[in-house]
């Protein structure tokens, strides 16, 4: 990696290089937010030598398992103050800078009062990049960013290359700061939360996916949206790589703009670099070269938006070493991942299939649309601000049933209308059980909820896992079973 940007303007300057380990003694750092990153961020700083003010809207008693690591770690060269079931404003201007978690926004008032200072204010990946040792890959989208970061990971590690899985999933950056040496390689998922304070992250290669509106309960506009993911090109210069969907034209367009080296991916038409689908097979071409990769019907995973993130994932492996046939055996052999169009199971002649990562509209747009039709849907959960209407025509065409459970089943029937059959649940179980009597042989079941899953559950995954569940015990009562499980 090259020596970070200049920092933002500001009364107090954060002067560290991302190749030299550099001691916190005598400083304040607060870190807000005591989730994964918060956790790891503290942990990080205690160890070296920092007083680190740790401060949470959650008390104690909510943090008590997440905390108990963190305490042991605090008997080392640091210093540890908690500020639990609350901020303390005084925290905010008495530091040195501030470390920020991706689950608070950048909006949150007591940051005002920093940046009124001049305190500089980071996300953790941004502490990370100031002391890792390897080269960073960060990825981000609205769709598909963790299905990408991993085969991306799988190819480099199955090319002998010593590539790690880092970021929005998987461990922290800057959980691997310690062990960090010049060859790794960071494949790193960045959400827009993460993206939303950078000053001098740097990443080698970066990559964004698509665009499409997400978490408007968060962003002023989609407009604040697509620019703050755009912000992962921010600090990269002359011999980095900028990844882009060719296919997209938010993305697309972002090209003419970079200061670095833009690359393409398509499954629409021939990219002069990068990957795209050429007589029903993925080639790459890097220059002058081309190399015929293998045919798009070997890819195990379903759906168009899976065979664009295979293509970005070999843009980025092969442009970064990985040969051909490694790659290539890598991409036939991923499954895809839990919870990402995962089949389930078969029962009775009908096909059940657990997309609970399809978190907003656009994604389950596309978890339909790899389906031609005969479709029981389930969808709902807690809306995000998006708009639903969208779904209305794909719907109208390819499902036979809807089933709507959680916050937003009134608004997505509205934004409906009267298309399509909707029948409400309470529960998901009680969902998958309708449509178990609804379906027949040849029909599939996808739960693709377009919305968030917080109003029923702790995240996606256990959504998912309810989902499974359900499928499983009506699977159970049946005689025709088929599951890969």
């Amino acid at each position: 990696m090259g020596s970070p940007a200049a920092g933002a303007a500001g009364t107090r300057t954060m002067r560290m290089r991302p190749d030299l380990e550099t001691s916190y003694r005598g400083m304040t750092a607060l870190v807000v937010g005591a989730a994964r990153s918060g956790i790891a961020s503290a942990e990080f700083l205690l160890s070296s030598g920092a007083r680190v003010i740790l401060t949470d809207s959650r008390d104690d008693e909510s943090l008590r398992s997440s905390l108990a690591a963190l305490r042991k770690t605090a008997a080392g060269p640091g210093e540890l103050i908690l500020e639990l079931g609350g901020h303390q404003s005084e925290s905010f201007t008495r530091c040195d800078f501030v470390v920020v978690s991706p689950g608070v926004p950048a909006s949150l008032p007591h940051l005002e009062e920093s940046r009124r200072l001049g305190i500089p204010i980071i996300p953790e990946v941004e502490l990370a990049y100031r002391h890792l040792k390897g080269t960073i890959i960060g990825i981000t989208g609205s769709n598909g960013k963790t299905t990408t970061t991993v085969l991306v990971a799988e190819i480099l590690q199955a090319s002998g290359k010593k590539a790690r899985v880092a970021g929005n999933i998987g461990l922290p950056l800057i959980g691997f700061v310690a062990s960090s040496q010049p060859g790794d390689i960071f494949a790193t998922e960045l959400s827009s939360f993460q993206l939303e304070c950078l000053r001098d992250f740097r990443p080698h290669m970066a990559a964004i996916l698509n665009l499409s509106p997400d978490h408007m309960d968060r962003h002023r506009s989609f407009e604040d949206y697509m620019e703050t993911k755009r912000r992962i090109f921010l600090n990269q210069g002359y011999g980095d790589v900028a990844v882009l969907n060719r296919d997209d034209a938010r993305t697309s367009a972002m090209a003419g703009a970079l200061r670095s080296i833009p690359l393409f991916f398509s499954r629409r038409t021939e990219v002069d670099l990068g990957a795209f689908v050429k007589g029903g097979r993925v080639v790459y071409r890097g220059g002058r070269d081309e190399t015929d990769l293998f045919d798009t019907q070997a890819i195990q995973m379903k759906g168009a938006h899976n065979l664009e993130n295979v293509l970005a994932a070999c843009t980025m492996a092969l442009t970064l070493g990985a040969p051909a046939e490694r790659a290539a055996a890598a991409v036939l052999s991923f499954k895809g991942l839990e919870h990402r169009l995962e089949w389930v199971a078969e029962i009775d002649g009908v096909q059940y299939f657990n997309d609970s990562k399809a978190t907003n509209v656009d994604a389950a747009l596309k978890s339909l649309e790899a389906f031609p039709g005969n479709v029981l849907m389930i969808a709902g959960g807690r809306d995000k601000g998006g708009d639903f209407s969208p779904l209305r025509l794909p719907v109208a065409q390819r499902v036979k049933h809807l089933v709507l459970i959680g916050e937003a089943a009134g608004k997505i029937g509205d934004a409906l209308g009267e298309d399509t059959a909707i029948t409400r649940a309470r529960t998901l179980p009680e969902a998958v059980a309708l449509c178990r009597r609804l379906a027949r042989p040849g029909d599939v079941v996808l739960l693709a909820p377009a919305c968030a899953s917080f109003d029923m559950f702790r995240d996606f995954e256990e959504r998912g896992r309810v989902f499974k569940n359900a499928v499983h015990e009506i699977g159970g009562q049946s005689p025709q079973i088929r599951s890969r499980e």
